[in-house]
């Protein structure tokens, strides 16, 4: 036997641990460095757990641009094979929707049951001035019009220490605003014919590197979760919680309700196993928990999507990163309405059913006009300037986010996977030997190539 061929049969008897769990391993090792940098006062253990988790979720974060532009552009150009595509994005709107309100109602249903400002030992003197940024119903204009052709835009930030004055700018995208580009782009070479071929053909094969190079990043999330959980164990104990306990209780109670409840009521009234679409889509759920990032998780989310649950490429390029930008079940529906209800019992407003339906409104539309902003904070921030309630609240609760936006995140990520799932069946595109079929273990093989989607009648 040669050595290729022995080194070849040594790796084919070696087991492989599964990604997901890989992916609890770092999860348990991180929860147990985060305990002791927190019980022992580790300040180095800590700084390297939080460096350990920014990098992974930098790595994902700069993967992202080209990862939407490339994949939306080469899906238009398919649009010559597709019959129903706008029919197809009207249901995936119409279910992002749905699937809001259910969500909303969960937590309006939840505040009301618990009040869980009247339970708080929080009261106004706790309060805080809140400066940050705000939502606005204007937003939704400068978010979806691209400032530039990258979508990309520069702050400056100065620090003065021991007189030395540092400049940093840091880069950030809009994905939203990519979208728009990316689609327009499309739209264009869809209609140049022939004369865009050269075009299309660079961004296919773009698009085979950019997901090769996603596929070693995503390798690295184990570690990364290892950092990321750790850092918020070192970092937020008990103590911060305890203030606001019934609220933290009632944000992971709702999220779980709908995650676990709901999803699992709408997929089985679609004809298709809960099980096996968690069982599909755990890994960018749980990717989603631990990174606290949609947009950072969207690479994965798309992975799971279509090699997993059977969901078209053509039309998850589409549903995909439109989701990770409007489509927030936990920052945008059961937040908000949880945060308003505490807020304004804290406040001694009485909320009644106008406030309960304008609340509903926010959270089904608001998602737009902040989509091309980052956090639940600034949703939280339109939920209140809407209502009339002070953003001083905002103040009490941005102590405890971090730690709210791993439940939120995660409930988001399943809804941007859900929602193409049941549009696909009712349209008849899902490829249902994928979706009861074996998971894959996300193993990096080329993507299949793409396939005619035709939407049925």
């Amino acid at each position: 036997m040669s050595a290729t061929s022995a080194a070849s049969a040594r790796q084919t008897r070696q087991p492989r641990l599964p990604f997901w769990a890989q992916i609890l391993a770092g999860l348990t090792l991180g929860i147990i460095l985060g305990l002791l940098a927190r019980g022992l006062g580790l300040s180095w253990l800590a700084e390297t757990l939080t460096q350990i988790g920014s990098i992974f979720v930098q790595l994902l974060r700069v993967a992202v641009p080209p990862l939407i532009f490339t994949a939306i552009v080469v899906s238009i150009a398919s649009l010559r094979q597709v019959t129903g595509a706008a029919r197809l994005a009207g249901q995936t709107l119409l279910w992002f929707m749905i699937t809001s309100l259910l969500a909303v109602t969960i937590g309006l249903v939840l505040g009301l049951l618990t009040n869980p400002g009247l339970d708080t030992s929080l009261s106004q003197d706790n309060a805080e001035a809140y400066d940050g940024t705000s939502g606005s119903w204007l937003d939704f204009l400068t978010g979806i019009i691209p400032a530039n052709v990258l979508g990309v835009s520069a702050e400056t930030s100065t620090e003065q220490a021991d007189g030395v004055v540092s400049v940093t700018t840091a880069l950030s995208f809009n994905v939203l605003q990519i979208v728009v580009v990316a689609a327009v782009v499309g739209a264009a070479a869809l209609a140049a014919g022939e004369k865009a071929e050269p075009f299309l053909a660079f961004n296919r094969s773009a698009l085979a590197l950019v997901q090769k190079v996603l596929w070693w990043i995503i390798r690295l999330a184990p570690i990364g979760t290892l950092g990321l959980i750790g850092k918020a164990v070192a970092t937020y104990g008990w103590d911060l919680l305890g203030p606001l306990a019934t609220f933290t209780v009632d944000v992971y109670v709702g999220c779980a309700l709908v995650l676990f409840g709901v999803y699992s009521i709408l997929a089985r009234l679609h004809g298709l196993s809960p099980l096996k679409f968690f069982s599909g889509a755990w890994p960018a759920i749980e990717l989603a928990f631990v990174s606290r990032s949609s947009v950072g998780t969207m690479p994965l989310t798309q992975r799971v999507v279509t090699r997993n649950l059977g969901v078209p490429q053509e039309y998850a390029s589409f549903a995909v990163p439109f989701g990770a930008t409007t489509k927030m079940d936990g920052c945008a529906a059961i937040y908000p309405a949880l945060a308003a209800i505490t807020v304004a019992q804290i406040f001694g407003v009485n909320l009644g059913l106008t406030e309960y339906l304008l609340i509903a409104f926010v959270s089904v539309v608001g998602s737009a006009a902040t989509a091309g902003l980052t956090g639940a904070i600034v949703m939280l921030t339109l939920t209140l300037s809407t209502l009339g309630l002070p953003l001083e609240g905002v103040g009490l609760l941005i102590a405890i986010d971090p730690i709210l936006d791993m439940m939120r995140t995660a409930t988001n990520v399943a809804g941007q996977a859900l929602v193409p799932t049941i549009v696909a069946k009712r349209e008849g595109l899902l490829d249902l030997q994928v979706y009861n079929g074996p998971r894959s273990a996300l193993a990096p093989e080329p993507e299949p190539a793409a396939s005619p989607v035709t939407a049925t009648a």
